[in-house]
């Protein structure tokens, strides 16, 4: 038989304040109570278990309002909340106006705070928010709105000379971790009503504040369209650094080549605004993202700009011959040494058999071993602490390298080889496009060891088709040589000087293209005597 189920009766639930959910806090859908005592049980269950929650609990003109002050200990400045928050708050004591009624939050706005930004917000979602960025919510007796006070604290460290972008003329200041310190550095640079900067929030859980930042009238509009829309569709828990926007936002997220540029230079950010770009700041981060983005943007460096023309064009032809270097050295050294031999003289080819001499390894290994070993070294000097880690990446290099020859594991041509190609990658301006050189140079030890000079041809073949089908927002990654344009390329290998570039970009600048009023070339001296 089956057991009989007893009915339960229903007991009748006590009247309690409901607990919101962390959904309806998200959506910012919840509104204020009246009643200051409901909001701050309120607040203590959402912050429960949160040692840094603070709040101040205060009752101020001659009907004893009760007033809340809600904040986070730590990013909020203490002393603008001692001398600015509480202050103004003491006034309406000794004040005769009445703060009482449904104006009272205007009047305690408009007169009594002695604070710039002060908002106006209603829900518990929006007071929630507020103090997580370092604001102080004021709540008030009798009504159903707050005030956003803006308390935020100092952020971060000061402002430095950049580290990954280092200059031997030009500016020395460099962005840091605080958002609006940054847009405040590229404000510095242009100073025009037209720089305008839209706010997004991304993330559930960290609520990174994003600003785009471009030239009204001269950017191409479709460009901030799909700027925004890639930004709006992103939908993630965390934004913790630019790199997360860069890889939801990209056109091919498989290509080893970059087509978002980043830097943390507020003179480079702000000259790609001038001709046209988008800037994309992230809150937390001193790398900025610059798009769109040519390919040929990566091998130009602030300095260019900087030193005549003469000086920066002879500097960027001597970088791109280091960047063939980087990418081709080690397979055509293997490809040449084993496939093709009657391409080398006669001499060198005797000097490179005697250094082999005892080596038991095929070029194709030796030139793997060395290449292999000297990204390890590379990586070494990077993560550990600066005060040892040249001291390491150059001690172990030489060490490393002379007791291999010593040991005949290679040969001394392959260590030159390899040390070469290593310099030759140093030379490249931007760190991401020359991690994907990087890659690449395995790519073509692997063709030049297995088909010769044809490999490396093929493989340059395909690389070239890849560059050409890339796009960045919509612009060719591959411009202005593919498609080409006479104009744009003055600033490409050569730099052509100042008074002879006065159209922006064609592809980036779809209106006000000309940044002079005419061809301002310097007019010859006066022969004329005084």
């Amino acid at each position: 038989m089956k057991p009989l189920r007893t009915r339960k009766t229903k007991k009748t639930p006590e009247p309690e304040i409901s607990q919101p959910s962390a959904s309806d806090i998200e959506q910012k859908n919840m509104p204020l109570c009246s009643s200051v005592a409901e909001n701050l049980i309120t607040f203590q269950g959402i912050y429960s278990n949160c040692a840094d929650f603070d709040y101040r609990e205060l009752i101020i003109g001659q009907d004893q309002i009760p007033v809340l002050l809600l904040f986070i200990d730590g990013i909020t400045d203490e002393q603008t909340i001692n001398q600015n928050v509480l202050k103004s708050l003491m006034n309406i004591q000794c004040s005769k106006l009445d703060v009482s009624g449904s104006n009272s939050i205007e009047m305690i706005k408009n007169v009594f705070m002695e604070i710039g930004s002060i908002k106006e917000i209603s829900t518990i979602g929006e007071v929630s928010e507020a103090i997580l960025t370092g604001n102080v919510g004021l709540l008030l007796e009798g009504t159903t709105k707050a005030l956003k006070i803006g308390t935020k604290g100092s952020e971060g460290r000061i402002v430095t000379e950049p580290v990954t972008e280092g200059v031997v003329r030009g500016p020395r200041e460099g962005f840091t971790e605080s958002l609006r310190t940054n847009t405040a550095l590229l404000r510095r640079k242009i100073k025009t009503p037209s720089l305008k900067m839209e706010k997004f929030v991304l993330g559930s859980c960290t609520m990174t504040e994003v600003n785009i930042a471009y030239l009204e009238g001269t950017v191409n509009p479709k460009v901030v369209a799909e700027v925004k829309k890639r930004i709006s569709r992103i939908n993630v828990d965390s934004v913790l650094e630019s790199s997360y926007i860069e890889e939801l936002i990209e056109d091919n997220s498989f290509s080893l080549f970059p087509q978002i540029e980043h830097s943390e230079r507020p003179d480079k950010i702000a000259s790609g605004i001038l001709q046209g770009q988008v800037a994309i700041f992230t809150d937390g981060t001193p790398f900025v993202l610059l798009v769109p983005t040519m390919v040929f943007q990566f091998l130009q460096s602030s300095e260019d700009y900087y030193d005549r023309f003469i000086y920066a064009s002879s500097i960027r032809l001597v970088r791109f011959i280091f960047l063939n270097f980087a990418l081709l050295l080690p397979g055509l050294y293997i490809a040449i040494t084993t496939f093709h031999q009657e391409l080398i003289p006669t001499p060198l080819l005797v000097s490179i058999t005697a250094a082999r001499e005892g080596v038991p390894f095929p070029t194709f290994v030796e030139v793997l071993i060395m290449e292999v070993t000297f990204e390890a070294l590379r990586e070494a000097g990077i993560r550990l602490p600066k005060s040892i880690g040249q001291a390491v990446s150059i001690v172990g290099g030489l060490v490393i390298g002379d007791a291999a020859v010593q040991a005949s594991i290679v040969s001394s041509v392959t260590v030159i080889v390899v040390a070469l190609t290593g310099i030759s990658s140093f030379c490249l301006p931007s760190y991401s496009f020359g991690l994907g050189i990087r890659v690449l140079r395995f790519s073509m030890i692997f063709l030049g060891s297995t088909l010769g000079l044809f490999g490396i041809l093929l493989g340059l073949l395909v690389m070239q088709a890849h560059l050409v089908s890339l796009r960045s927002f919509g612009v060719p990654y591959f411009a202005p040589i593919a498609p080409f344009n006479l104009k744009d390329a003055k600033d490409l290998v050569m730099r052509f000087p100042w008074w002879a570039m006065g159209e922006r970009p064609r592809l980036f600048a779809k209106t006000n293209r000309r940044r002079q009023k005419f061809f301002m070339k310097p007019a010859p001296p006066d022969e004329k005597k005084p």
